[in-house]
């Protein structure tokens, strides 16, 4: 089993989207934080996943995908575009996708690579957020395109409805 932080956009979000994947056995919402001058507690999730299901370049690829890592939009600094590294390998692998995608889109790579330094899980309230109603506004609005998205070109990767 291998894991790794991803931070974008809303953790609600992010949860809901990661959740959906198979080989994916965990996933812990909450707040992440790195070295200075990424110390600030940002949004995100820990993924524990199995590679050999869902390989990290298809994880972080989904990712990507899935919130606007090409923005800058980000209140107090807790919406940071990241991927949390916990290995030399992860940063080989996230900097490469990160690198591909934003030239597939004809950006610049504004997703950060950093090291996981600290993780502080949500209030109880808020985890499973998608899965203990996707019936939510929020839920239909922000997270259900997302898993669209999912089913259309990560298909093989989604678990069964």
């Amino acid at each position: 089993m291998m894991r790794i932080g991803l931070g974008g956009g809303c953790h609600w979000c992010t949860e809901g989207v990661v959740q959906a994947l198979r080989g994916v056995t965990q996933v812990d919402q909450g707040f992440l934080q790195s070295d200075p001058p990424w110390d600030a507690w940002a949004e995100g999730v820990i993924a524990t996943f199995d590679p050999a299901v869902l390989p990290l370049d298809t994880l972080i690829e989904v990712h990507l995908r899935t919130h606007s890592g090409g923005g800058t939009y980000s209140p107090n600094g807790r919406y940071r575009s990241a991927v949390y590294v916990n290995e030399p390998d992860q940063r080989a692998i996230a900097t490469a996708v990160i690198a591909r995608v934003a030239a597939e889109r004809g950006e610049t790579a504004r997703t950060l690579v950093l090291p996981l330094r600290d993780f502080t899980p949500s209030e109880e309230r808020y985890r499973d957020y998608y899965r203990t109603d996707p019936n939510r506004p929020f839920c239909r609005r922000y997270i259900d395109p997302k898993l669209d998205l999912l089913r259309a070109h990560f298909a093989g990767n989604v678990r069964p409805e």
